[in-house]
């Protein structure tokens, strides 16, 4: 009587052809072009942030539960839920403390507009008396005719601020379901097993997610020395020259927080920063607004330089990748510049091309 034969099953992945690599190579950078180009950068840099943040949340309310001695899977499980919930109000309760805050400031705008227009208008008439006649016809001879010409150009660009407004509100909208789609997926228990082409995917998006955290570790020194130089600026050197700006403690805490998003934070910070030195006096508003804008170019430098010493790319390369992406996709493109290139640097490198 033969004894029965033995068949052995091979449980190990078989490595995917090269077709499937290839695809996996070839959907990638057409989904990064897709979101330029139809402006979801927003959205994609929240998948990322909810990602990451409610890993990191997780891990720590999941050592504080441990140390809790709560049961393991139950742990694992509340601290993934808790994780996901912080994530997902915390933006939430900001905004709506912001508005709280803001409450007095926007009661009393009107109050506010109309110092707003009678400084205008006494500007306006000093200067008439200090310019040519020929010259000094061209400009409002008082606050009425200051407020028509503010009216005329507000109606005449109503669709520009429409459409600029439509826009905000989109990307606020994207950047809030690219947390949720973000902190979801960061909780989501992962598949026993993974078909070839899912399998190429995942790990496309891995290197792009170790890209992204390598960006915001190197953003956080960026916005530490933008902050430590303004410091310096509101703090010492502008007393020193005579005008105090008002709220300088929030405005510092403003460059930190709004320098940890690339390029577009330094800028909401500088136009803030302005807007304030603009109240204490045109000067003072100059003086801002020039050292703000060498900070700006320097962060060209400084953006570079620390970037690329965190992900192993070169000044030169991460200058002319940024030079190059905003002239074609604008500032988006100057954001997502360090982004895609440390992605497509980590690639080239885990295949051994450079």
């Amino acid at each position: 009587m033969s004894k029965p034969t033995l068949v052995t099953i091979d449980t190990k992945p078989k490595p995917a052809s090269r077709s499937v690599v290839l695809a996996s190579y070839l959907l990638m950078p057409a989904a990064l072009l897709l979101v330029m180009w139809q402006h979801l950068l927003p959205g994609l840099l929240c998948v990322c942030i909810g990602f990451l943040a409610t890993r990191r949340f997780a891990r720590l309310i999941g050592s504080g539960l441990a140390r809790a001695r709560l049961p393991q899977p139950r742990a694992d499980v509340l601290a993934r839920v808790l994780a996901v919930t912080l994530v997902l109000l915390a933006p939430i309760g900001l905004i709506s403390l912001g508005l709280s805050q803001a409450r007095e400031y926007i009661l009393d705008a009107p109050d506010q507009y109309r110092e707003l227009l009678d400084y205008t208008a006494r500007t306006v008439l000093e200067l008439r008396l200090k310019l040519p006649v020929e010259i000094a016809v061209y400009l409002p001879e008082g606050a009425a005719e200051v407020q028509r010409v503010v009216a005329n150009y507000l109606r005449a660009q109503a669709g520009s601020l429409a459409l600029a407004g439509r826009a905000w509100l989109g990307g606020l909208l994207f950047a809030y379901v690219g947390l949720i789609v973000g902190g979801l997926a960061a909780i989501a228990p992962p598949p026993l097993q993974h078909r070839p082409l899912a399998a190429q995917l995942y790990r496309r998006i891995t290197i792009f997610g170790e890209a992204f955290g390598q960006i915001v570790a190197a953003q956080f020194w960026i916005a530490a020395f933008n902050t430590l130089l303004t410091a310096i600026f509101l703090l010492f050197l502008l007393p020193l020259w005579g005008p105090h700006l008002p709220y300088t403690p929030a405005l510092i805490t403003l460059t930190f927080v709004a320098g940890l998003v690339p390029i577009v934070g330094n800028l909401v910070c500088n136009a803030v920063i302005t807007l304030v030195a603009l109240s204490v006096s045109p000067i003072t508003a100059l003086a801002c607004l020039v050292f703000l804008i060498i900070i700006h170019k320097a962060e060209y430098v400084i953006n570079a330089k620390v970037v690329g010493s965190r992900t192993q790319m070169r000044v030169w390369e991460l200058l002319a990748v940024m030079f190059v992406a905003e002239a074609v996709f604008g500032p988006a493109g100057l954001v997502a510049a360090p982004l895609f290139y440390a992605y497509l640097k980590k690639e080239l490198q885990a295949a051994g091309l450079v």
